[in-house]
């Protein structure tokens, strides 16, 4: 069993990132822009927008933090987004979920510019990925294919189980696995025979937000087990959705949390935005 370590991708990735941003402002005098939107003091939230700050300064991005109170109004919030959509020195726009439960959130994400929509939520974005023509990928399952390339994982003709089916995860995660050639299965709270249909999996990937859901009896020997789960356990340690302890001994490879999936969402993000500062600017 190995333990596929989302630090060192994710750091590989910056560190990628970092030098053709370093190329890119020596050569264009410009540098990428990525603002945030924070509404409210939700504290999980609050402690993402820091991490995205650090890895912003980290790659030599202009990071622009606008933390709204949790009262803002839906008008607000559009127009700000409105006015960030105008801004030439912001590449990236990204508005922290969830939102305080009196907005509405597709309205926001739809209101966000395409080209500067680097999460990859937009209904553009999306259908792009649905073609396989995207400009960009979201950040989280983007991150997961990193990763199995990174550990020359294959995908192809193999079986891959998604449990969870978010647009945010569970959807664009299964069609990426199946962009690489993966015969993919998404499970969801209606699947029956849940436990038959992960024992098919030679790459199971967890995203259903429940600690601990996937037991060792869900497990194939020698399967891959990517838990994209960030959870709370009984004790209030972070956990995944995955038995870590117990399921460990079966697979091939595993992600820990925390330090496996985490990382790899904010490296892609830095990709994302850095792929939108060139589309923007016509640089190849």
């Amino acid at each position: 069993m190995q333990i596929i370590d989302g630090k060192k991708v994710s750091a590989q990735v910056k560190e990628s990132v970092r030098l053709e941003t370093e190329a890119l402002v020596k050569n264009y005098g410009i540098t990428p822009g990525l603002a945030v939107v924070i509404v409210g003091d939700d504290p999980a939230s609050r402690v993402y927008v820091n991490n995205k700050k650090k890895a912003c300064e980290l790659v030599g991005f202009r990071s622009e933090e606008y933390a709204l109170p949790a009262e803002t109004t839906q008008e607000e919030l559009l127009d700000l987004v409105n006015t960030l959509n105008g801004k030439k020195d912001i590449n990236g726009i990204l508005v922290q979920l969830p939102l305080p439960k009196h907005l509405d959130d597709k309205a926001v994400i739809e209101s966000i510019d395409p080209q500067k929509d680097v999460d990859a939520f937009h209904a553009v974005n999306v259908g792009k990925i649905m073609l396989g023509e995207y400009d960009f990928l979201p950040c989280t399952p983007a991150g997961v294919m990193e990763m199995l390339h990174s550990y020359d994982i294959p995908v192809e003709g193999r079986e891959c189980v998604v449990i969870g089916r978010s647009n945010i995860v569970g959807k664009p995660m299964g069609m990426l696995l199946l962009h690489e050639n993966g015969t993919v299965t998404i499970c969801h709270s209606r699947t029956r025979n849940l436990r038959e249909v992960c024992l098919r999996a030679d790459i199971l990937v967890a995203a259903v937000g429940r600690p601990k859901f996937v037991t060792a009896d869900m497990v194939k020997e020698g399967a891959v087990v990517i838990d994209v789960g960030m959870d709370r356990d009984e004790n209030g340690k972070l956990c995944g959705d995955v038995d870590f302890e117990n399921v460990k001994d079966k697979c091939s490879y595993i992600t820990p949390v925390p330090g496996g999936v985490g990382p790899m969402t904010i490296a892609t993000l830095m990709k994302n935005t850095l792929k939108a500062f060139k589309l923007q600017n016509n640089i190849k």
